[in-house]
């Protein structure tokens, strides 16, 4: 989960600056109209999630990535790499501060004075907010939208963190990094890891691995707390999933109980 409440961005603009995100993320860009924003993910050459983030169009040729995890100015300089001649300019921003908004349309955004405003549905999400809160978390929590902590980074493939599910893959496109990965988890299946949300007994922070009979079986994603209660999303092994006679609830051998209230599949 995030440690403070700003925001990592980066922007991509340019004349080659669709094809270039087109080439190189998950999901369709090409298909991403002027005032909206997707999921979309960007992988490793072995189909694992290096970043996460919402991918909004501001401009025909300017996007504008708010990353879900990760440090802007890294990823930069790992994408500048493939830029080669294309014609565009990659630009980080100063981390700006994360504020929950009113209830906005899914997918649109827009901006507002120096700030860009992220519909989520019941709520909104404020970059570059006057003043930070976090009551938008538990919000995405309970809707299964992860936030990638630092350990996690390129080492969950789409399927355990539900890249599916949040429209942020797309199977009819061309080449990308990671892409036959992709397409052989979605057409022949068989990856054993995927997403719940989860009530904790106790607050654990964000990234932290469980055990169950000694076994690494359990990764804690971005934790939040809903009044009295601590809820996250978590990464689990299926094969603990089905060997428990209650499902909903698990018992770790940190002494941490998990109460499973929802599950995801890719």
């Amino acid at each position: 989960m995030p440690t403070d409440l700003s925001a990592q961005t980066l922007l991509i603009e340019g004349t080659d600056a669709v094809a270039f995100a087109q080439a190189q993320f998950t999901s369709d860009v090409q298909s991403l109209a002027v005032g909206r924003w997707q999921f979309g993910a960007w992988l490793d050459a072995q189909g694992r999630v290096l970043a996460l983030f919402h991918l909004a169009r501001l401009a025909d040729d300017s996007l504008l990535l708010l990353l879900r995890g990760g440090d802007a100015s890294s990823m930069a300089t790992s994408l500048q790499r493939f830029v080669f001649r294309s014609k565009l300019k990659l630009s980080v921003f100063e981390p700006r501060a994360l504020a929950t908004g009113a209830a906005m349309e899914t997918y649109a955004v827009h901006r507002e004075g120096d700030a860009y405003v992220f519909g989520c549905g019941d709520h909104s999400v404020i970059v570059g907010a006057a003043v930070a809160d976090d009551a938008w978390r538990v919000l995405q929590v309970r809707a299964g939208w992860p936030w990638l902590p630092d350990d996690a980074l390129g080492a969950l493939l789409p399927p355990a963190i539900s890249l599916e599910r949040l429209q942020a893959v797309a199977f009819d496109k061309g080449c990308y990094p990671g892409q036959e990965i992709v397409a052989r988890l979605h057409y022949r299946g068989g990856h054993k890891r995927h997403m719940h949300c989860v009530v904790l007994s106790q607050f654990v922070s964000g990234g932290t691995v469980l055990h169950r009979n000694g076994d690494k079986n359990i990764q804690l994603l971005d934790v939040s707390r809903d009044d009295a209660t601590f809820q996250a999303l978590a990464v689990i092994d299926d094969g603990l999933m089905q060997s428990l006679d209650d499902a909903s609830r698990i018992d770790t051998d940190e002494g941490i109980r998990l109460h499973v209230v929802q599950s995801w599949s890719a």
